[in-house]
């Protein structure tokens, strides 16, 4: 069943691209890190461009962020380049170290299953571990640190448990929810993966419904399909 069809969204309420464009720009320029004219925003039909110059990479995903919280945002394409002043320069080497040193205090990052890689600044974590929030802390310590230009996260999930995924406990988890309306969101689960297809409104709904999913016991890998519907 195509749960697309089963219940309306809010397609009624039509949006102009001007209009769109001018809400990305009004969410970046709500961001305390960012300023509006660091970032350049031409919308098209639910597509986001984003281009411009910032000085760290956690500006460059906050930017994506922002624009994937409008309604009506249904894809970003993200051109935003990081480059810093000549003193903030590091080495790769001086960047693998501060990387290693800042898994190591933190909690949330088994830092013996990880692999750093750094080249011309672009960082690439490899390795595997047992739950996402392992595999998004090692992301978000690594992106943090000055002189890092991007992040390639090859981190897989292989959860320990040989329990089987709850799938009504997702679906629970999707209900609670206040930020993803879970009516238009069907649950599949294969095992230990978990397939989300159906409609939201917004990407940022469709990365919430993500990140709950990933939240289930013995989940090794999240499939979402989820289409972001709004009317241009």
């Amino acid at each position: 069943v195509d749960v697309t069809t089963q219940l309306p969204l809010k397609t009624d309420i039509m949006i102009t691209n001007e209009e769109l464009q001018k809400n990305v720009q009004d969410a970046i320029k709500w961001q305390p890190l960012l300023k509006a004219a660091e970032i350049g925003v031409i919308a098209k039909e639910g597509v986001v461009s984003l281009t411009g110059n910032v000085n760290s990479f956690t500006k460059k995903m906050e930017a994506e962020k922002a624009a994937k919280s409008v309604a009506g945002v249904r894809a970003v394409v993200e051109d935003i380049h990081v480059k810093f002043a000549n003193d903030l320069e590091k080495t790769d080497e001086e960047l693998a170290s501060e990387i290693l040193r800042g898994m190591k205090w933190d909690w949330s990052v088994p830092e013996d299953k990880i692999q750093v890689k750094v080249e011309d600044g672009w960082v690439s974590l490899d390795g595997a571990v047992e739950w996402n929030f392992q595999r998004e802390s090692a992301k978000n310590c690594t992106a943090n640190l000055i002189g890092v230009k991007g992040v390639t996260n090859n981190i897989s999930v292989k959860s320990g448990s040989t329990d089987q995924v709850e799938k009504e406990a997702i679906e629970k988890a999707l209900s609670r929810s206040w930020m993803v309306d879970d009516q238009n969101i069907q649950v599949k689960v294969k095992g230990n993966k978990v397939v989300l297809r159906g409609a939201v409104e917004s990407l940022f709904e469709k990365d919430e419904a993500t990140r709950l999913a990933w939240n289930a016991p013995g989940v090794n890998e999240v499939d979402n399909e989820l289409a972001v519907i709004y009317d241009f």
